[in-house]
């Protein structure tokens, strides 16, 4: 007697994988959003400190013209700290608990495919990051004053590393997601981590403030070079010289995002398993 072979999940084209994505957006927002800790932790947290930071360090940083407030200075670095927050954190927790609850198990057996999985995760991500940002610099311009840059190539240039350094993350948080042995130790093991990169990356201290060799470490990781190029956006163009290298090196900045990019895309299709029933 020939076994019987169960029929694999049909194929969706292109179009309708779309379609199931853009759908599945939709409900991984909800999901999102339904989560009170998940708000607070990684939408709420970066406006949150930005307050903390603006009300505690008052006065004014930087000479003559380009004389600027302190809660304009802890602005760009927040803003990297929010593209961390969203990228690697959420992703992280979220594929984490997801294994572990049985849910990827449970979609493995739909006709789901991962792509319409991860256009669900990466739309959630894309989403979240903008409407957190806009509310972090929504915060700095009504509470705090910040007057924020008039020069269109400012803003595009805010827009490539806004839109690489999150995608960049999101892989890295896809990838960081495979550490954790289980949901519930998922938060012990991903946010110390994701608070570690933000203190050495230059979001809440001054990265030149670090010692040498923490700044040898630390400058390959991302986040230092979203937050060295959103300072070069809403900083004037003298702070440059506070930089390591005299310099923004927006060249660089691009460099090394593309090469986290790839290096994200690596790691996240070495370490992410998409779970059938049958496995």
């Amino acid at each position: 007697m020939s076994a019987t072979i169960a029929p694999a999940p049909p194929r969706f084209g292109v179009t309708r994988t779309l379609r199931l994505g853009v759908r599945r957006i939709r409900f991984e927002l909800r999901q999102y959003f339904r989560a009170g800790d998940q708000v607070f932790f990684t939408f709420l947290f970066p406006t949150l400190m930005y307050v903390v930071f603006a009300t505690i360090f008052t006065g004014d940083v930087g000479e003559g013209p380009d004389k600027i407030s302190m809660a304009t200075y802890y602005l760009p670095g927040l803003i990297a700290g929010g593209i961390l927050l969203s990228g690697v954190q959420g992703p992280a927790l979220e594929i984490a608990m997801e294994k572990s609850d049985g849910t990827l198990k449970r979609l493995g057996g739909t006709p789901i495919s991962p792509v319409t999985y991860f256009i669900g995760k990466i739309g959630e991500v894309f989403v979240t990051a903008i409407l957190q940002i806009a509310l972090l610099i929504a915060v700095a311009v009504v509470v705090y004053g910040v007057e924020l840059p008039t020069d269109p190539a400012a803003w595009a240039r805010f827009a490539w590393i806004f839109a690489l350094g999150l995608i960049a993350c999101t892989l890295l948080g896809i990838a960081l997601s495979a550490v954790p042995r289980s949901g519930k130790s998922s938060a012990a093991v991903v946010i110390p981590i994701v608070l570690l990169i933000q203190f050495v990356s230059g979001v809440y201290i001054a990265f030149s403030m670090l010692p040498e060799w923490l700044q040898n470490a630390a400058g390959v990781l991302p986040v230092k070079w979203i937050a060295q190029g959103m300072r070069s956006v809403f900083l004037p163009d003298s702070f440059r010289t506070a930089e390591t290298s005299g310099s923004w090196d927006i060249g660089l900045i691009a460099v090394m995002l593309l090469v986290w990019l790839v290096a994200g895309l690596i790691l996240s299709r070495i370490t992410f398993r998409w779970i059938r029933r049958d496995g």
